[in-house]
């Protein structure tokens, strides 16, 4: 699938609505990220990008990346250090089945929709949000492209 066509079908504000939902119970950030390239390595291209977007700056690194590859029908999910040491590998693995049976179904947007939900619960569980504090937007709440 051509990244122009992937990018009609899904629904960006639904996506950012989701991003927003996600962040608000926590002090974690979310980004997602689709790539008009072919990549054979969804993981390292994921990893590469979370680079690129600046997501290991975060002040607790807990900034996870929904990073999705049409041309090459793939996609991964990339946390950084901070979250990774909390939920383990296990959890990437869970998000992105659930994610793949949307994508098998062509439901591009109620895949990363929920990929985005299930990053937020891990979010909340792990960096919630401190009552009566700000908590400051540290990425941008949009889907990125290249």
């Amino acid at each position: 699938m051509r990244l122009k066509s992937f990018l009609k079908d899904v629904d960006h504000d639904r996506i950012v609505a989701a991003i927003v939902s996600a962040e608000a119970r926590s002090r974690g950030e979310i980004r997602v990220h689709a790539s008009s390239r072919a990549v054979a390595d969804a993981r390292k291209a994921a990893a590469d990008q979370f680079e690129r977007l600046g997501m290991a700056g975060t002040a607790e690194r807990n900034g996870i990346l929904i990073y999705v590859a049409p041309l090459s029908r793939s996609f991964a999910i990339v946390g950084d250090s901070g979250i990774d040491e909390k939920c383990g590998p296990g959890f990437w693995q869970e998000v992105a089945s659930a994610m793949e049976q949307e994508f098998r179904a062509g439901h591009y947007t109620d895949g990363i929709v929920r990929g985005v939900e299930r990053a937020g619960d891990v979010l909340a569980r792990n960096y919630p949000r401190d009552a009566g504090a700000t908590d400051r937007n540290e990425l941008p709440d949009s889907v990125s492209e290249d």
